[in-house]
């Protein structure tokens, strides 16, 4: 596999069992890699290692006024430097190759399982964790699967090197066997502490680092209530913590470099020390001797790969682990789809919840749990529960479609919907049925005055749908941004389009304008909103009330606000006084019931009309 073939067709089925697995996994996917870096690596070390044994002949040969052996020593130089010339550049590329696609190959992997999950990847992971695996961890996974090969061609030269010096010199290369295991093993008891320091390091980054995603996230809502500073403090805490972890992991490693330099070079003295003896005797030659003191130390370069590997696993494990963590990730479901492709049409059912929505009618649903509300979005959107149970369309289970049909059936909008940076017009360019254009799609959301301030913002751009949006739309207000988003599921036109509070953060002159043209663009088609606003409720054809995980009452706005006490303490925002007043029908509440009804049931009134009605039912209850 080369740079220029990425991305890859089909990145493959990770083994995401542990970090361990999914290293090797990733090392036997590109093995063709691995062995072409493990020649040149060959090729590269080598050379390097044969320049002693060169030196010695050389300065053998002068000391025997030998000039055959001399250049014979000469021209095995120039051919050793021209391999490690060769080597050193085709190891680079083929390591550098190794990097890249290794890091390529998982980022493709983080992708589809992005793609697959969807919304309900940061239900199950933190956002910061999502951040670290996508940017440094992968970094930190391509350079392991990289390494690995430049270190085996480095411990197989180190091999060779001893093996020749034991035939070239038998009494100085027995000690260099007995001492190049002290040096290669010397570190590894050093190496589980300088481990834990380092997870600790990281584990702090990828605190500090999700606290500052969210404190950019929600910079605007700080500031509105003047939380910047303690947010700041928080930060500012979170990175001490993080520089403290990188000084104490930091000295662990200077530890292991200062002994890789130090026993290295007690070898060297007694190599040195013993070979001088020899050489007093008689025993060996002065080339001979340079042979084994350059062998020697041309063998430390080699050897810094057995500490580079031991910090390039000790990084990437817990980098693999946490990209393992996230690619485990199911969603429980037969991807490749035991129905048929075709997207079914039908009533929309929970079994979880009994929440049942009639096909081409628009549904509303009362929940005063938030997370509950969440995870029947997330069910109806195609991902079962828990207990394996998943949403029915038109009888069929979402999980047994193709993902690709069940995203066609069902739309699922978050409560915090996310725009991507670009052109209003590449926002809105979505996989749709091309039955409802951009214009109907973004009157409907009323997004007119919307147009006018990116019109107005934009600089050169006459076409509103050419004004750029920043990154997550943070330069609109949140309502603005929702009705940019609930416009662009309006374009999907789903079979069914699941809304989850669409409209909070509207004011209620425009909400009313919403569900008018919700209901009106949506005709015939099944929707269904999770709301509490009495104003989407009214406009809704059934109503579904959700208590403790099950259906309490289905019925229309109005009935249910006189039949069921705690339907009317979820929409009207009653405290438990009041309810139990109400169920006595001693308080406000049946004359706001009153008074709301025929307000939103009156086809003639205006939205000053409604928000009037409104006004005077909050100031009486």
């Amino acid at each position: 596999m080369q740079i220029r073939d990425l991305p890859f067709p089909d990145p493959g089925v990770p083994d995401a069992r542990s970090g361990p697995r999914f290293l090797w996994w990733l090392f036997r996917n590109q093995l063709s890699g691995q062995l072409k870096s493990l020649a040149w690596g060959l090729l590269h070390f080598a050379s390097v290692s044969a320049l002693p044994f060169c030196v010695g002949l050389a300065i053998q040969a002068v000391v025997d006024r030998s000039g055959t052996r001399l250049a014979l020593a000469g021209g095995v130089m120039v051919l050793c430097c021209a391999g490690n010339a060769i080597g050193d550049t085709f190891l680079h590329r083929a390591a550098v190759t190794n990097w890249i696609t290794a890091a390529a190959r998982v980022q493709q992997l983080l992708a589809r399982k992005t793609a697959l999950l969807g919304s309900a990847l940061t239900r199950r992971v933190a956002a910061g964790e999502v951040v670290a695996v996508s940017t440094g961890d992968v970094e930190k996974i391509g350079w392991f699967v990289e390494a690995v090969s430049r270190f085996t061609a480095a411990a197989l030269t180190i091999v060779l090197v001893c093996v020749a010096l034991v035939v070239y010199e038998p009494a100085l290369g027995v000690v260099v066997i007995a001492g190049l295991p002290v040096l290669a093993l010397a570190v590894l008891p050093l190496l589980p502490r300088a481990t834990r320091r380092a997870d600790v390091q990281r584990e702090k980054a990828g605190r500090a680092t999700e606290l500052a995603s969210d404190t950019v996230a929600g910079l605007r809502v700080l500031r509105g209530i003047g939380g910047e500073e303690l947010f700041l403090d928080r930060y500012r805490s979170a990175s001490q913590e993080v520089r403290h972890a990188a000084v104490r992991s930091a000295r662990m490693w200077s530890l292991i470099s200062a002994i890789q330099v130090l026993l290295p070079g007690l070898l060297l003295v007694a190599v040195v020390w013993h070979g001088v003896h020899l050489a007093r005797e008689g025993r060996i030659g002065v080339g001979e001797l340079v042979t084994v003191y350059s062998s020697v130390m041309i063998l430390t370069y080699p050897l810094r790969h057995f500490e580079e590997i031991a910090m390039a696993y000790s990084f990437s494990r817990p980098s693999a682990t946490r990209a393992a963590r996230v690619l485990a990730l199911e969603r429980a479901t037969d991807t490749t789809g035991s129905r048929p492709a075709q997207a079914p049409a039908g009533d929309l059912y929970d079994p979880t919840t009994g929440l049942l929505a009639r096909e081409g009618r628009l549904t509303a649903v009362v929940c005063g749990d938030p997370d509950a509300a969440g995870r029947l979005a997330e069910r109806l959107g195609g991902h079962p529960s828990e207990e394996g149970t998943s949403a029915l369309l038109g009888g069929v289970p979402l999980d047994e479609l193709p993902l690709k049909s069940a995203r066609t059936a069902v739309l699922v909008q978050d409560k915090d919907p996310v725009l991507l940076s670009g052109t209003l017009r590449e926002l809105l360019d979505v996989p749709a049925s091309g039955a409802v254009g951009a214009e109907d799609a973004l009157a409907a959301a009323q997004c007119a005055d919307v147009l006018a301030a990116l019109a107005q913002g934009s600089l050169g751009a006459d076409d509103p749908m050419d004004a750029p949006i920043t990154e997550r739309g943070r330069s609109l207000s949140g309502g603005q941004r929702q009705r940019l988003a609930l416009a662009r599921s309006l374009i999907t036109d789903p079979e069914a389009l699941v809304l989850d509070e669409p409209t909070s953060a509207v004011d209620s002159h425009t909400e009313a304008r919403i569900a008018e043209g919700l209901r009106s663009l949506r005709a015939g088609r099944t929707t269904v909103v999770f709301t509490s606003s009495p104003l989407l409720l009214d406009r809704a054809d059934r109503i579904v009330f959700l208590h403790d995980g099950e259906v309490a009452a289905v019925g229309t706005h109005r009935d249910l606000l006189h039949t069921e006490p705690r339907y009317r303490a979820v929409v009207t925002r009653e405290t438990d006084e009041e309810t139990a007043a109400h169920q006595d029908g001693t308080t406000a509440g049946d004359e706001a019931t009153k008074t709301l009804g025929p307000a939103l049931d009156d086809d003639v009134l205006g939205d000053d009309d409604v928000l009037h009605r409104l006004e005077e039912i909050e100031e009486t209850a």
